[in-house]
Order: structure tokens, then sequence, then C-alpha cells
């Protein structure tokens, strides 16, 4: 029997695809999260969510001289 330094071992392959795996799930979830978020930050700046005041005839008479 031998023992090998930095051998890939079946162990450590599957370690490593296991944390990987892991790794790629937090980061889709995460921009899942971001997604969402910037959505949500689009529907709150609809312009037609805001009223203006009334004034009056401000602005529907206009004097023009020559």
């Amino acid at each position: 029997m031998s023992i090998e330094l930095n051998a890939n071992s079946a162990v450590s392959l599957n370690t490593d695809t296991a944390v990987g795996l892991k790794t790629a799930n937090l980061v889709k979830s995460q921009k899942e999260l971001e997604g969402q978020m910037a959505l949500d930050l689009i529907a709150t700046a609809v312009v037609d969510n805001i009223s203006l005041p009334a004034s009056g005839n401000s602005g529907q008479n206009i004097n023009i001289k020559v």
C-alpha cells in the first residue's frame, strides 16, 4: 500500500463538487433576491402614483407680444 501526496481521490473530488454546487446555489439565490429587489424598486417608481396638486388656471393662458 502506498500513499501519494497531492493525489486526486474520489473523496476530495466529491467534496469539491458538493462545495461547488452549494456555492452555485447560494449565488443563484442571491441573484434572485437582487432581481426581486430591483423589480420592487421599479414598481415603486411608477409616475402614475404621483398626483400633482391642482393649481387653478396657471399655465393655461400664455401672453405673447410680438
